[in-house]
């Protein structure tokens, strides 16, 4: 898989984007409500990366900084967001490749830990971040406060 470097706001980016919320319609009823700003994803507080094979887009994920200032994070905080891969590229160990890139991008920029937000409903991506070393961390952000979600943390090399 080829990773580039693409504005949130691309066509390319916005086509996955679109199948990942579409994604959690399926899952919960409802897209992700969790706000986001494309200039968030701009170096050097942020990154997104668009995964291809044979030219087509097949996978994504970003991350955005946080900081002390804000209510749940740390200084050095990277929020992983948008981690997606179509449905025709799954099982072959893409999502592993662009969440290792996506940590590299964060180390790169001085951050020192990814944190995230996901929810029961979806095992193979808690099994994922596991098994990457992840923990499970307080919650933050929109949905601190429901019960299906799940929050994991790791601290950046």
């Amino acid at each position: 898989m080829d990773l580039v470097a693409r504005a949130y706001d691309s066509p390319d980016a916005q086509k996955l984007i679109a199948a990942v919320q579409q994604e959690y319609v399926t899952r919960y009823g409802e897209p992700d409500a969790t706000p986001t700003d494309p200039a968030e994803f701009e170096p050097p507080r942020g990154t997104f990366l668009v995964g291809y094979l044979d030219g087509v887009p097949v996978a994504c994920a970003g991350w955005r900084a946080h900081d002390s200032d804000e209510p749940g994070f740390r200084d050095g905080d990277a929020e992983l967001k948008r981690m997606y891969v179509v449905v025709e590229a799954r099982r072959r160990g893409l999502a592993r490749s662009l969440l290792t890139a996506i940590e590299q991008s964060a180390v790169a920029a001085g951050r020192r830990r990814m944190i995230l937000e996901t929810a029961a409903l979806q095992p193979e991506s808690i099994a994922l971040y596991i098994s990457a070393g992840y923990l499970t961390i307080p919650g933050f952000g929109v949905y601190q406060d429901a019960p299906v979600s799940r929050y994991f943390g790791r601290d950046l090399p």
